[in-house]
């Protein structure tokens, strides 16, 4: 019987040694891990700003120089904008993510302004539209996205805003049509946000963080 106990007491022991050991490896794994997917998420959120704003246009770090706004317009959970500058001056602002009504759910996008209000460009982050109708926002399957560099809420005027088929001068997609004029509705508030806190949106203290930005 002492024996039997002794026996079940090892067994007992080794596995609990175990399973600390593989509780320690996938902890270490988990973080080694966590760190990578950090790291790929900046390098992937930093080439899409480098699409929307040229890098020797900035000499500062937008990933450092971000603040958080509470904008109910332009997405649900809060929006972070990244500032660029050069030499301390205002150049850019890149709001992420900003999130536009979809067919299946919404799009997630990220817009960059410039200090004089002019777009910068758009870029889809993810989307949940529907495959050969309205993924045609994806940069990669059309250039229709592209289109938004260099327009402001002076280039179309304010009531042009809106695709083709509702009298405004954005293409619309066949048998899409919702998707596009979601995207162009939500730009176009994201201007207006823009205007209206241009200030602020430069001025305010940059907040700490470590938190990833979103894609």
């Amino acid at each position: 019987m002492v024996k039997m106990n002794r026996n079940i007491f090892i067994s007992a022991a080794i596995l609990g040694v175990f399973g600390i050991l593989g509780s320690a490896l996938v902890a270490v794994t988990w973080n080694a891990t966590a760190e990578r997917i950090a790291l790929n998420q900046q390098q992937a959120f930093l080439r899409n700003v480098f699409k929307l704003i040229k890098r020797d246009e900035i000499d500062n770090e937008p990933l450092k120089d971000v603040i958080s706004i509470h904008a109910p317009a332009l997405a649900k959970n809060g929006v972070r904008v990244y500032r660029a500058r050069r030499q301390g001056q205002p150049v850019a602002v890149i709001f992420s993510p900003i999130q536009a009504p979809g067919y299946a759910s919404p799009i997630t996008m990220m817009v960059a302004v410039r200090a004089d209000g002019v777009l910068g460009g758009v870029r889809v982050l993810s989307h949940l539209e529907t495959p050969g109708l309205g993924d045609k926002i994806e940069e990669s399957r059309s250039d229709w996205i592209l289109g938004f560099e260099g327009k402001s809420l002076q280039n179309p005027p304010p009531e042009k805003w809106k695709v083709r088929k509702d009298g405004g001068v954005f293409d619309q997609f066949t048998g899409a049509t919702i998707t596009p004029r979601s995207i162009v509705a939500t730009v176009k508030k994201t201007l207006e946000y823009f205007e209206k806190e241009k200030e602020r949106l430069f001025k305010q203290p940059t907040e700490p963080t470590t938190e990833a930005p979103f894609h």
